[in-house]
């Protein structure tokens, strides 16, 4: 893909969320949007703080694993100073990727392989989505139907259908701009570093573990989120319609994890009887809380602006990282 192609790309993905935030907006009463923001206190704050540092450790700790495993070295305090820049760039930037593409980027050339540093980042985001899939799948299908309802199943299922085409249409666009013997050798290549940073005896059960204590913490932050705009509703009927949110964040059409979110909280809450207006707020007031588990990173930035290596990075090792972790996709777990 050309970089041209690329950034278009890019704009084209990011315009689509911010297609569909504007359509929230426009539907949706201000009153959904600022009661949120009113809602917002300091004991939310400080538990979007604890609960970011907490699961901002995990994911880390799952890189390390993962980096370790196809075998770079990556020293776990580097790895949590990465990961939080990451989340932050990734909240303030467009696409909702650029901060995993900077960590790849950054790690590949600590490392001294571009290459393996990029399938790391891959793999540890993929480990992440799959468990996430899992899980609503799980909680969605498995749970009594008269619980849910029909119309939440079928919410369930389109954006289920959309993560998958997204997903397909990106790897396609990319393996379909390479050369043969080029996209042979890079499968290759991958499908070993799969085996060796997921599939081993030493890696696979602690990327599962670590995988599913990250996803409990962002389940845990949606549910602050949600307490604090006032829905009481319990625990068990709220969780899946929260882990279906965290799916619709996955999907690479947002602006900083905005648009497909509010409107998939919205709709899934409206069709399980606790009021759409409720779940916009609830989920407002989650990206709230999650760029306020973020601002760490700005520390981070801050720091390796002093101390930052001042080589540049080739233009075209940048786009063909941005290529692969967009076409697999963001991610919040």
């Amino acid at each position: 893909m050309s970089r041209t192609a690329s950034r278009r790309s890019a704009w084209l993905r990011s315009l689509a969320g911010a297609a569909i935030l504007a359509g929230v907006l426009w539907w949706y009463p201000l009153g959904a949007f600022t009661d949120a923001f009113g809602a917002v206190d300091a004991g939310a704050l400080a538990a979007a703080l604890a609960i970011g540092l907490v699961t901002t450790v995990l994911c880390a700790s799952r890189w390390v694993l993962v980096a370790r495993g196809v075998g770079l070295r990556l020293p776990w305090g580097r790895a949590v100073g990465d990961y939080y820049r990451a989340i932050l760039l990734n909240a303030v930037l467009p696409a909702g990727v650029l901060g995993d593409v900077h960590r790849a980027v950054s790690h590949g050339r600590y490392a001294g392989d571009l290459a393996r540093g990029v399938r790391a980042v891959v793999l540890e985001r993929v480990a992440g989505q799959v468990v996430l899939a899992a899980t609503c799948t799980v909680l969605l299908f498995a749970l009594p139907a008269a619980l849910l309802g029909p119309g939440l199943l079928a919410v369930a299922a389109s954006v289920g259908v959309l993560a998958v085409v997204a997903g397909a249409v990106g790897i396609g666009w990319v393996v379909g701009r390479r050369r043969r013997s080029r996209w042979w050798r890079a499968l290759a290549a991958t499908v070993a570093d799969t085996r060796a940073g997921l599939f081993t005896g030493t890696t696979g059960p602690g990327v599962l573990v670590l995988s599913v204590a990250a996803l409990a913490g962002h389940v845990t932050l949606f549910l602050v989120a949600a307490r604090t705009a006032g829905i009481t509703a319990p625990v068990f009927a709220l969780v899946p319609l929260l882990v279906l949110a965290l799916v619709a964040m996955s999907v690479p059409a947002n602006v900083g994890g905005w648009g497909p979110r509010e409107a998939v909280t919205a709709l899934a809450f409206g069709v399980a009887g606790l009021g759409s207006a409720a779940g916009l707020t609830a989920s407002v007031v989650y990206g709230v809380l999650a760029l306020v588990a973020a601002l760490p990173g700005a520390l981070v930035l801050v720091w390796r602006l002093f101390r930052v290596e001042h080589a540049q990075v080739p233009r075209e090792g940048l786009d063909q990282v941005g290529q692969q972790i967009t076409a697999l996709g963001r991610g919040g777990a």
